[in-house]
């Protein structure tokens, strides 16, 4: 698996801070284009798509999740990392609804920056790779694997890449719990640091989605202290 050539886009409107994390990325093998407006940003990124686009939330004019909102509904599809000052949980919350796949906190240390883009570098690169066609059914409930799609009473879920990954790794593991720990590395490449709440925050999104109660749910439960469980129905319960 090789992050090399792979195109970088940061969007930051602190040119020493970009300068400064393009350098240290250049000089890992990654190919990083530095953008300060967002606006710029938006129609730079859509007519040359890069690998993978590191944006901070706090942009002059423009901010980061409008960039974030306005790439997702314009079809761009690859990993957005975004880079915040702050760690307000409705920030992260925000985001990740907008569709956002990571947060780095500021001040950005490079060294962890670097690991989160080549997490989700190698996740990209896993989805892209040549895999074996998989569906599985629940009930009502269709997850096709090998076109990233899901469906509830034949109709389209939608689903954002990020929250389709984590369906994915609840069902095809049904009848199992799946730590946080377990998750988080599976998801994204690197450890729980124990108070990230990202993959609680696209639970409580897909639940919805897909027909669970929110309150009540039966196909997605957080089982305490534990972590995530996926049950199955029974064949005739739909």
């Amino acid at each position: 698996m090789h992050a090399e050539n792979e195109r970088i886009v940061i969007v930051e409107d602190d040119a020493r801070l970009a300068a400064l994390i393009g350098e240290y990325l250049r000089s890992q093998g990654l190919t990083v284009d530095l953008i300060e407006d967002g606006r710029q940003a938006i129609e730079s990124i859509l007519a040359n798509p890069p690998s993978l686009v590191v944006l901070d939330l706090m942009l002059p004019g423009v901010d980061g999740l409008t960039v974030c909102r306005r790439l997702r509904e314009s079809g761009f599809a690859r990993p957005i990392l975004m880079l915040t000052a702050r760690s307000d949980d409705q920030d992260h919350i925000k985001g990740l609804e907008l569709g956002a796949d990571d947060f780095v906190n500021k001040p950005v240390r490079p060294q962890v920056l670097l690991a989160r883009i080549r997490a989700l570098l190698r996740r990209t690169e896993s989805e892209n790779g040549a895999r074996a066609a998989s569906r599985l059914t629940f009930g009502s409930l269709v997850i096709d694997n090998s076109r990233r799609e899901a469906w509830l009473d034949g109709q389209l879920i939608d689903l954002t890449g990020a929250e389709f990954d984590l369906l994915w790794l609840l069902a095809s593991n049904a009848g199992r719990i799946l730590s946080r720990e377990e998750t988080f590395v599976a998801l994204r490449g690197i450890e729980y640091d124990g108070q990230d709440r990202s993959i609680d925050v696209r639970i409580s999104r897909i639940r919805p989605k897909i027909g669970d109660d929110p309150d009540m749910p039966r196909l997605i439960k957080t089982v305490r202290s534990k972590g995530y469980l996926f049950v199955a129905p029974e064949p005739d319960a739909q």
